[in-house]
């Protein structure tokens, strides 16, 4: 609790220090990573530990949390901030188009998500979902001399505010069935109401869902998805394709676990064919584009498929789907904010390598830059020795120990077809001829993006290889084992 009150109060004093005109852009930059370092920092003194408690009850009365599952993913947000920051770095410097206020917004987006995954009651947990959309809003439009900057702001605000709409109100017909919007509560009473007419609180899960549905680009609401992350300024896209993601889901699974549990198999049906549609359509969207960007932008519609397979066994496989939902967003997280990160990197300031085709014969010129992508793209694809295969491993295990052996295939078969957009990239790089001078204004490898970069690479491997080579070293089963110890802190009495 106080890392969150730390990043809240770092925001608001970062934002009367960007009214000041001696206080340049570098600063403002520094004074957010250092603010997300203390909070990491402070998130980190009680990692690993095992309990729950309600801060200050007499002033929050119950509206916020604090356990082993809200720290878990306190820590998986900040690293996400703190990565995002380090990689942007060298992306801000030459665009001066950025203004002081960003680093501002971009701490309320932060605090916005840490609040969600706080958050015990449903206006709290909407309160800070507009904390965070609204931050983002503004960072997605803040190049304001692109006008497609502008418009990925516009019609993420539309289609956002629409959800927050739906958010409300399945929030005033859970009031209305339940009599209260507090977690933990409202299960409680739900369960006194089984055998009873609970149509007004199905009516309002289904609402609340739909907006989750929406923020984590799911069929049928992922259409944005691609234009928003297409029209964002690199490192903003690696922050909303990772760690927003990551807060929704965070805030999703409690609600989930803990009240909604008498009622999820209402929505078992609707869950299957909503998976199938996403990984579907997902792949095809990926497989379909050019630029490279938009293929990440479309293959995390087809990653929150596969969390949506762990999601929907969580009634017949609680603990283990759960942990495996857990350990796949810091898989997906690390992947995708690598792979956004290095391109972020290797953009230009005037001509900006987004294509497959601007990657032809990368490997030739630039070996190292090309074999960190590489990494980023193998553990996308799921592929062995990377933490993104033992996360599909988990998830389809999860799947099948639960009878939902056809989503575990279906979802094996998106895998091989992701092979295909992923490979697509790998093989251009490393099978086709380049010409030098078409890469030499690409930065060579030095200072602290380079190196963030690197380290993310080292821990993909890492997570997929495990304890093998040095024993005791954290690896897999520490992620899982903590994943699980935050799943058991939701049942503390």
């Amino acid at each position: 609790m106080i890392a969150l009150g730390c990043i809240a109060l770092g925001a608001v004093l970062l934002m009367l220090l960007s009214a000041m005109p001696k206080v340049r852009m570098e600063h403002c930059s520094l004074f957010a990573f250092v603010t997300l370092l203390i909070g990491l920092i402070l998130t980190l003194t009680s990692f690993g530990e095992l309990f729950t408690f309600f801060p200050l009850p007499k002033f929050f009365h119950k509206m916020l949390i604090v356990d082993s599952y809200s720290v878990y993913f306190d820590a998986i947000i900040l690293s996400g901030a703190l990565v995002t920051s380090l990689i942007g770095t060298h992306y801000f410097q030459p665009k001066r188009h950025f203004k002081k206020e960003f680093f501002s917004l971009f701490l309320f987006s932060v605090f916005g998500m840490m609040l969600l995954v706080h958050a015990s009651e449903l206006l709290s947990a909407f309160i800070a979902l507009e904390i965070a959309s609204l931050s983002l809003y503004v960072m997605i439009g803040f190049q304001k001399v692109h006008d497609k900057r502008v418009e990925a702001s516009f019609q993420y605000l539309v289609l956002g505010s629409l959800a927050g709409i739906f958010f409300l109100l399945g929030s005033a017909f859970v009031y209305a069935g339940l009599g209260t919007t507090i977690l933990g509560e409202m299960g409680n009473r739900l369960d006194t109401l089984m055998g009873k007419d609970v149509s007004l609180v199905i009516i309002g899960a289904t609402l609340i869902l739909a907006t989750f549905l929406f923020k984590i680009s799911a069929f049928p609401f992922q259409n944005w998805t691609i234009d928003v992350y297409d029209g964002s300024s690199l490192p903003v896209s690696a922050f909303m394709a990772a760690t927003f993601k990551v807060a929704i889901f965070g805030f999703i699974l409690r609600l989930m676990l803990v009240d909604f549990d008498p009622i999820r198999d209402t929505w078992d049906t609707l869950f299957i064919v909503v998976i199938i549609a996403t990984l579907l359509y997902g792949s095809f969207l990926a497989i379909i584009q050019k630029s490279l960007k938009r293929m990440l932008a479309a293959s995390s519609i087809v990653h929150t498929g596969y969390l949506l397979i762990a999601f929907v066994s969580i009634g017949y496989a609680g603990e283990s789907a759960a942990s495996s939902i857990i350990y796949y967003l810091v898989a997906y997280f690390l992947s995708a904010m690598g792979a956004f990160g290095l391109i972020s990197y290797i953009a230009a300031d005037e001509h900006v390598r987004v294509t497959y085709e601007d990657f032809r014969g990368f490997a030739h010129v630039h070996p190292y830059m090309a074999a960190m992508l590489s990494v980023f793209m193998l553990s996308l694809a799921g592929i062995p020795s990377t933490i993104g295969f033992v996360g599909k491993f988990y998830i389809f295990t999860g799947a099948i120990e639960a009878g939902y052996t056809f989503l575990a295939v279906c979802g094996v078969v998106a895998t091989f077809v992701s092979v295909y957009y992923y490979f697509k990239l790998i093989a251009l790089m490393y099978f086709y001829p380049a010409c030098d001078s078409d890469w030499k204004d690409v930065p060579s490898l030095k200072g602290i993006t380079p190196l963030t970069i690197g380290l993310i690479a080292l821990a993909i491997i890492w997570g997929g290889i495990g304890n093998t080579f040095i024993a005791y070293f954290p690896g897999v089963d520490f992620l899982i084992d903590t994943a699980r110890l935050s799943y058991m802190s939701l049942f503390i009495k």
